[in-house]
Formats: structure tokens, C-alpha cells, sequence
């Protein structure tokens, strides 16, 4: 029963916090440099802050560690996604920690051991040990879960385990750290009466207006023609949007599909049906499953719920003995044989009496002394007496051997046993690996029908003649590319050639597809305009690419930015059309009506429309316009404003203003709260811009 065990099956949850806590972590130690000469350390340096490098030894254990801890929440092997996702918290928690250390040394902030201590176990622990030791039958934080990791890594001895709990307690401290630092910015940050007062006018003013609309796909794409000059223009106004804050490249590139078609799925059909065959005859399931099946399911009892759909619906209503499916599920087909059933407790409440069989002389002793402690207290000796005596249970004998509410699955298979086949006020002896346990079982809740199932999937992948196929029409396009006809022969073999305008070091996507790490390092080593000598490969694709640019950090060039500002500048030149259409329709005119009988457009009369929601109702969100609407006198016409859909002109009715702001101090704690949140993410980013950071994590992963 380890924190891995812990931590099974939380994937989604842990991937999406970690990397929410990364920015708030420091886990990495001093990096220790050691003598060697300073070309060498440079060229093991993964990355630098402010000065502070990191190497590759201290990084890439910290990559294994967060490695370990994906694969064991969600099983199986170690994916290009998990690698890429512990690379990239791995260097956040380095970078977190360097940009924030001075800051966090400047004001003296630190975690006493009395404090760390109730962090993990006080009354309102951490949320980090929270989310490890929450019980997924309930969903409820259980102590007990947290009691049985500290009692296995203070009697196992294994060294792993007492590395991730090490790391737990580093992120503990070190969120809390970031937590007073964020409270600090979080109290120098406050609103006034006039502030609040404002924002609730923005909330509750209501415009009654009317406006007219001449859309930019009213004007014909060929009637606005693009010169370099409204290229410049457009850039130039809007030069902030295409800053950097690393170095990026623009890929061509062409995939060739690689899919399991029909014929793969029913080959592998084939195969689990052979093996649903041996499974239904097999002498020993749990090991016969092990082998055969791709990825590898617990040999245990479980409850309608934990189960793919397909198998869920099934195994509960067929006898012991029965092999079903095969079922598809995830793209895999799935088989499994009920080995028994039982009707057990959900949860059972336990007591335990731990003892350490070398401390006592041996096993023999320590089975001997445990029947002694048993047979007193079947004579009526008090059991939390016993266990604050004799225990070597560090945390459940200062609760008299507590050892919570159990749920199954959660702990080694004899315990597992001896709890949840017992009857509430037994009393068993029971050997595990962390010794010789006296159990007592106190309490039994609810009832549930559970199966012990032997599961074995197979995954569909595609079949040798589908990978050979795509292989050679791959390596026939390899043949005759060049970077000048890339686009050309792609299409001559029937394939599309697409390209990554923003592609960063770490990222493994292009364009949303999976794309190989060992195709972004390329392209972050070839010169500009090469192609790729290689077919690079996913699980269901071969993929061939060209550089076609290299983007600085920084501000983009408009080379770089011109087909994709394309758009909006062709827009920006569609408004110059239409407003000179405004301004001459303006011209002369004192109503929004009859600017509209000018343009042979109607004005539309739209009501209850406030700043904070700028919409237009039935349009599109237009920032712009309806500014404009609350800085104008009524009843008179707007200048032309360009707006995200069009060209409007718009003429004010009346506002309707709100009564008076009836709780301001209310108000103001509002948007306190979410002034003290955005500070936080402000704060970060203005010091991670001032930062020096040098990035070289391409070069090793």
C-alpha cells in the first residue's frame, strides 16, 4: 500500500493540477557541479536562471521520478505524451524555483518543522497529501491511507519510496512557501469606492441604440487588393501581438497515414478469441492473463464500476467459472474470466497491532507473540492499551492501532483478505510484508457483489501489410522531394503537405497530430530551407518534414507573420472601403436613419446592453463599438467604427442608469478577490520576463 498505490488511477486530475502546482514549486536541490571544467559543465547544461544552471544527471532524475509517478497513476508503460508532460513540469518547478527564490529569500519567508509536520498531518493538511490519500471509492481524503504509507516506508526500507515521499514533502513545503508569498501580493493589492462604483455601473447601465452594419464579406475578396504597404501598416499597429517569449520554427511537412484499417481489427479479433479459448481451460488465470494481455490489469475483487463499460454490464450477473466478450473498448478488444464472487462489505473500520518479526527474533516468535496479544484480548484486555504498548506502528498506535475506513484494493492481498472476509469484533493474525499484524475488525459498512476478474486486452495496431504500405509511399515521397517541390510531389502521391507556423522546442504536436520528439529536435538542429533525410515515426503515421523558417525570440518579423496576419489585414482594407462608404452617407445627415436609407442597409434597435458584455446581440462580440455606444451623446450618429464583423455606424437612444450601489463594500470585496488572484499570475510573468533564461532541454529530450 504505497503512495503510488495512493495515486492510481487519477491521471486526468494529477496532469492538469501538476501543472498547475508547478508554477508554485520548487523541488529541484542546489545543482551540485562538482570539478569539472567549465566546457564541460556547459555542455551538460539543460538549462539556466538568472545564472543558476541545471544539468542533465540532476534534471533527467527528476524526468525518471515524475516519469514513475505517471506510470504508476495510470499503469502501463511510460508514453512520448508522459515523458514530454514530466520534461516540461520538471523544468517549471526549475524555473519557479530560481525566478521566485530571491524574491522568497528577500523576505525571509520560511516553513518551520512544526508547521511542515501539520501540513501533512494536522487538522487542514496540504492539498498535495489531500489529492495523494484521497480514497477513489469516495472520493473523501482518508487519514488512515496516509497512517499505512508512513508505517511501509518506515519498515521497508525501500529506497524509492522513500525518495517519493521525500519529493511529496518538497512540494508540500514549497507550496506553501509560494502560498505566503502569494498572500503577501495578495494583501498589497486593494480597491476604492470609485473603483467599485464603476465596475458596477459597467455591470448594470443599460444602452438602448440602434446601429447599422456593413459587413466585410459584403465586399468581394478580389475588390481589395493587398500591397506590401497594407501589410507594413496592419503589422506595425499591432507589433505587441507578435512577441515571443522563445525561439520558434516554421515546419512543412506531409503525413502519411498509417492506421489499422478493417482488416488489422479483425486479425486481432482473431487473436482474442484463440486466446478467449485458452483462457476458459487455463490452470492458472491470474498468470495466464499476465502474460498474454498488453496491458496489465490487478488480479483482484472488484465492484460494478470498476470496470470498462462492456465488461461492467456482464460480469456481475454471470457465474464463477465464466469467460466473456470479447468486448471493444479504447481500441482494444477485451476478454475476461470471473474466477469467483463474493458479497462483501463496501469499507470496513480496522485496528491493528503491528510487530516486526527481526525486532522480535523471527517470524516463529513474532506469529507467537501476535497469538499471545490475540488470546488478551479475547480475555477482555483493552486492544488500544496493547497497541500503544507493543505496536510497531508508529502512526496508528498513538490512535490506540486506528487504522481508518478500508476499502479493497487499496493494500496488500492477505490483509485485504483477512479484513474483508472477517465479521465485525474478530480478532486475526495475519502475515504481510510489513510484518506480523494483530487485526481487530471494529466496524462493516454497506454491501456490494464483488468478482475477482482475470482481464486480457488486445490492442489493435496495425498489421505489417498496413505499415508496409504507408512505409513505401513514405519513402517514395523521401525519394523525390526536394524543399522546392516538397508541396508538388506530395500531392502527385496523393498526400497533403500542411505547415507548423509556431513550432517551440518542447512541443510534440503538429498542428494538434502527434508528432516524434526526434522531428522537433531536427528541425531545431537543420538549417533553414533543408529537408529531412529521414522518415520520422508515430504509433500511427510516418511524417516528412522541411524548415522552412527559423523565428527568433522576440518580435516576429513580417516576413514570418504574413500569411498568417493575411485575414486581418485583408479586413483592415475591406474597413477602409466601407467606412469611405460611411463617411459619404454621414455626409449631410443628422439620424442613423438616414444614413441607413443612404446605404440601403436598416439600423437595428437592440436594447439592455452593457459595457462589462460588449455584444451585440445575434452578432458577435465588438468591443469597439460598443465603447463607442457609452461615450456618445443620444440621438446622434457615430463616426464609421471598425469593428470585428464590419463596419458600424450606431446612435444612442438613452441609458437607463442603475439605482444606487446598495452594498459597495460587498462589491469591493469582490473584486479584491479577483484582483488578489490576477496579481499573482502578473506578478510571476513580470519576473519571468525580467529573468535571463537560457533553455537547451531540446538538445537532451
Amino acid at each position: 500500500m504505497g503512495l503510488m498505490g495512493f495515486l492510481r488511477n487519477k491521471a486526468g486530475v494529477i496532469l492538469t493540477a501538476a501543472m498547475a502546482i508547478a508554477i508554485l514549486a520548487f523541488l529541484l536541490g542546489d545543482v551540485v557541479r562538482g570539478g569539472a571544467p567549465f566546457w564541460a559543465r556547459h555542455q551538460n547544461r539543460v538549462g539556466e536562471v538568472n545564472g543558476t544552471e541545471i544539468e542533465y544527471p540532476a534534471f533527467s532524475k527528476q524526468v525518471e521520478q515524475t516519469e514513475e509517478m505517471f506510470k504508476q497513476q495510470m499503469g502501463g508503460a511510460v508514453t512520448p505524451q508522459m515523458r514530454t508532460y514530466a520534461v516540461q513540469q520538471v523544468w517549471n518547478q526549475f524555473l519557479s524555483r530560481e525566478i521566485l527564490k530571491k524574491e522568497i529569500e528577500k523576505i525571509g519567508l520560511t516553513v518551520g518543522k512544526d508547521e511542515l509536520n501539520d501540513l501533512v498531518q494536522g487538522n487542514n493538511p496540504s492539498p498535495q497529501i489531500v489529492q495523494a490519500f484521497t480514497n477513489p471509492q469516495t472520493g473523501q481524503f482518508d487519514p488512515s491511507q496516509l497512517r499505512a504509507f508512513i508505517t511501509q516506508m518506515n519498515t521497508s526500507g525501500n529506497q524509492q519510496v522513500a525518495e517519493q515521499w521525500e519529493e511529496l514533502l518538497k512540494g508540500v513545503r514549497d507550496e506553501r512557501l509560494s502560498s505566503k508569498y502569494g498572500e503577501l501580493l495578495s494583501n498589497s493589492v486593494y480597491v476604492t469606492s470609485l473603483e467599485a462604483n464603476e465596475e458596477y455601473q459597467e455591470r448594470n447601465k443599460l444602452a438602448d441604440f440602434k446601429y447599422i452594419l456593413l459587413d466585410y464579406a459584403s465586399v468581394k475578396d478580389a475588390d481589395a487588393k493587398l500591397t506590401d504597404a497594407d501589410y507594413q501598416e496592419y503589422y506595425n499597429e499591432h507589433k505587441s501581438m507578435f512577441k515571443t517569449q522563445e525561439e520558434t520554427r516554421a515546419i512543412q511537412y506531409v503525413m502519411v497515414d498509417a492506421k489499422p484499417l478493417a482488416k488489422d481489427s479483425l486479425a486481432v479479433k482473431e487473436t482474442i478469441n484463440k486466446l478467449k479459448q485458452d483462457l476458459i481451460v487455463a490452470k492458472d488465470d491470474s498468470l495466464f492473463a499476465s502474460i498474454n494481455s498488453d496491458n496489465k490489469f490487478p488480479f483482484t475483487y472488484v465492484k460494478k464500476g470498476q470496470l470498462s463499460p462492456s465488461l461492467d454490464s456482464v460480469v456481475f450477473n454471470v457465474a464463477a467459472g465464466t469467460t466473456v466478450g470479447p468486448f471493444l473498448n479504447n481500441n482494444a478488444f477485451e476478454i475476461a474470466k470471473v474466477v469467483s464472487t463474493i458479497v462483501s462489505p463496501d469499507s470496513v473500520k480496522a485496528s491493528h497491532i503491528l510487530l516486526d518479526p527481526a525486532a522480535e527474533g523471527g517470524m516463529d516468535k513474532a506469529l507467537a507473540k501476535a497469538d499471545s496479544i490475540k488470546g488478551l484480548i479475547q480475555k477482555g484486555d483493552n486492544f488500544a492499551a496493547l497497541a500503544v504498548q507493543f505496536s510497531k506502528d508508529p502512526e496508528s498506535k498513538t490512535n490506540g492501532g486506528e487504522l481508518g475506513t478500508l476499502t479493497r484494493g487499496r493494500m496488500a492481498p492477505d490483509l485485504e483478505t483477512a479484513i474483508f472476509e472477517s465479521k465485525t469484533g474478530d480478532i486475526k493474525v495475519v502475515k504481510s510484508q510489513y510484518g506480523v499484524h494483530v487485526i481487530k475488525i471494529e466496524k462493516q459498512s454497506g454491501s456490494s457483489k464483488y468478482a475477482k476478474v482475470a482481464i486480457i486486452d488486445k490492442v489493435i495496431n496495425s498489421g505489417k501489410e498496413t505499415l508496409n504500405n504507408a512505409h513505401s509511399k513514405a519513402t517514395a515521397f523521401l525519394s523525390a522531394a526536394t524543399a522546392q517541390n516538397f508541396a508538388q510531389e506530395a500531392k502527385k502521391l496523393g498526400l497533403e503537405a500542411k505547415t507548423a507556423s509556431r513550432v517551440t522546442a518542447m512541443d510534440n504536436v503538429l498542428d494538434g497530430a502527434e508528432a516524434p520528439r526526434d522531428l522537433i529536435k531536427w528541425s531545431f538542429e537543420a538549417k533553414k530551407g533543408e529537408i529531412s533525410d529521414k522518415v520520422f515515426e508515430t504509433e500511427t503515421s510516418y511524417i516528412l518534414a522541411s524548415l522552412v523558417d527559423i523565428q527568433p525570440k522576440g518580435t516576429l518579423s513580417l516576413d514570418a507573420v504574413k500569411k498568417d496576419i493575411e485575414p486581418a489585414v485583408r479586413n483592415m482594407v475591406k474597413a477602409k472601403i466601407l467606412k469611405d462608404k460611411f463617411d459619404k452617407a454621414l455626409a449631410g445627415t443628422s439620424s442613423i436613419d438616414q444614413v441607413a436609407q443612404k446605404v440601403g442597409k436598416a439600423a437595428i434597435h437592440v436594447e439592455n446592453v452593457v459595457f462589462a458584455n460588449p455584444v451585440i446581440p445575434g452578432v458577435a462580440l465588438e468591443n469597439k463599438v460598443v465603447g463607442t455606444v457609452f461615450g456618445l451623446q443620444p440621438n446622434k450618429p457615430s463616426k464609421a467604427i471598425e469593428g470585428n464583423t464590419g463596419v458600424y455606424v450606431v446612435q444612442v437612444n438613452g441609458f437607463t442608469n442603475p439605482a444606487a450601489i446598495s452594498d459597495i463594500n460587498g462589491q469591493k470585496k469582490q473584486m479584491l478577490a479577483a484582483k488578489a488572484q490576477r496579481a499573482w499570475g502578473s506578478i510571476f510573468r513580470a519576473l519571468q520576463d525580467k529573468a535571463e533564461i537560457i533553455d537547451n532541454r531540446v538538445k537532451f529530450f
